[in-house]
C-alpha cells in the first residue's frame, strides 16, 4: 500500500473531475450534445483500448459468453449513453452552477433504488439524509430565489436530476458484474458509441466540428469519462484507507464552482452553494450509516 501516492492519484482525478462543467458548457457552444456525446465517447474508448493493449489485456475482450455482452449492452446503454444523453441536454438548457451539483445526487438516489433493486431496508437515518439532501435541490433549482416557490427552467432541471437517476442505476447493475472495472468501461464504451451512432443517424446529421469544439470534446473524453477514472481506480487500489479516499470526491463539487465563476463568468448563486451543502450533508449522514455496516460507495 502506498497512501501518499494514492492521494496524489485521487486529488488528480477531482481536480480533472472540477473541470468538466466548464468543459462541456465550452463544448457545447460549438456542437449539440449528441455530438459531443460521440467525439467524447470515441475518445475514452481509445484511451481504454490503449491501457489494456499495454496492460496486454486486450485480448480478454474476446473471450465473454454472449450473456455477458449483451449485459455490457446493458450497462453501456446506461452509462455513457443514457447518462450523458441526458446530463450534456441539461446542460445545454441549465447554466453549469445549476446542472452540476443536481446531478450529484445520485449517491441519495442509490440509497432509494438499494430497497427494490437490492433489497435493502431504508432507515430512519436514510429518510432524514434523503429529505435534506432534496431540500438542497429545491435550493439551488430556486436559482437565487428561494421565496418564490418556482423551479426555474423545469426542463432542464429534471434532466440534470434524471441524470442521477441513470448513476444510480448503472451502478447497482454494475456492481452485480465481476468482472474487472476497466475491461467493463472499455466494453461499455464500445456499446455506447453503437447506440450514439445510430442516434445520429436518425435524429440528426454528422458534423466535424470546428478545431475547439474537437478539443473541447477530446477534453471531456480525456478527463471526464476516461483518463480520469484510471486514476481513480489506482488511488483506491493504492490505499489502505479506501474510505478516506473515497470521501474527498465531495469536494469536487466545489471546486467545480470556482473553476465555473473563474472561467465561464457565472456569478453563483448563494443558493447554489447552501443547496450544495445540504446535498453533500445528506450523502455524509448516509455514509454514517454505511461505515457501520463497513459498505462503502465509490464515484464515476
Amino acid at each position: 500500500m502506498n497512501n501518499k501516492l494514492a492521494y496524489f492519484y485521487a486529488i488528480s482525478a477531482i481536480m480533472f473531475w472540477s473541470t468538466a462543467a466548464v468543459a462541456f458548457k465550452i463544448a457545447l457552444k460549438y456542437m449539440d450534445f449528441i455530438h459531443l456525446l460521440f467525439f467524447s465517447a470515441i475518445t475514452s474508448f481509445s484511451i481504454l483500448i490503449s491501457i489494456l493493449i499495454i496492460k496486454k489485456e486486450f485480448l480478454t475482450l474476446f473471450h465473454f459468453k454472449p450473456t455477458q455482452y449483451l449485459y455490457s449492452a446493458f450497462l453501456g446503454f446506461l452509462n455513457p449513453f443514457a447518462y450523458y444523453m441526458i446530463l450534456l441536454k441539461a446542460y445545454s438548457i441549465l447554466p453549469a452552477q445549476i446542472a452540476q451539483p443536481l446531478n450529484y445526487t445520485w449517491p441519495i438516489l442509490l440509497v432509494v433504488f438499494s430497497v427494490p433493486l437490492l433489497k435493502q431496508k431504508l432507515s430512519n437515518k436514510s429518510i432524514i439524509a434523503i429529505i435534506i439532501s432534496f431540500f438542497g435541490v429545491i435550493l439551488i433549482s430556486s436559482k437565487g430565489n428561494p421565496f418564490l416557490l418556482k423551479i426555474d427552467q423545469p426542463f432542464g432541471v429534471f434532466l440534470a436530476s434524471s441524470s442521477a437517476v441513470v448513476w444510480a442505476l448503472f451502478w447497482i447493475f454494475n456492481v452485480k458484474d465481476n468482472r474487472e472495472e476497466i475491461i467493463k468501461l472499455t466494453l461499455s464504451f464500445f456499446f455506447s458509441i453503437v447506440f450514439i451512432s445510430i442516434t445520429i443517424l436518425f435524429f440528426t446529421e454528422f458534423e466535424i466540428p470546428n478545431y475547439k469544439g474537437l478539443l473541447a470534446s477530446v477534453y471531456v473524453g480525456f478527463f471526464e469519462m476516461g483518463f480520469t477514472f484510471i486514476l481513480w481506480l489506482k488511488a483506491l487500489q493504492l490505499t489502505s484507507k479506501v474510505e478516506k479516499i473515497s470521501n474527498l470526491v465531495f469536494i469536487s463539487p466545489f471546486f467545480s464552482l470556482i473553476w465555473i465563476h473563474l472561467i465561464l463568468g457565472e456569478n453563483i448563486y448563494l443558493t447554489t452553494i447552501l443547496g450544495l451543502i445540504f446535498i453533500i450533508s445528506g450523502i455524509f449522514i448516509q455514509q454514517l450509516k454505511k461505515r457501520a455496516n463497513t459498505h462503502k460507495i465509490n464515484e464515476h
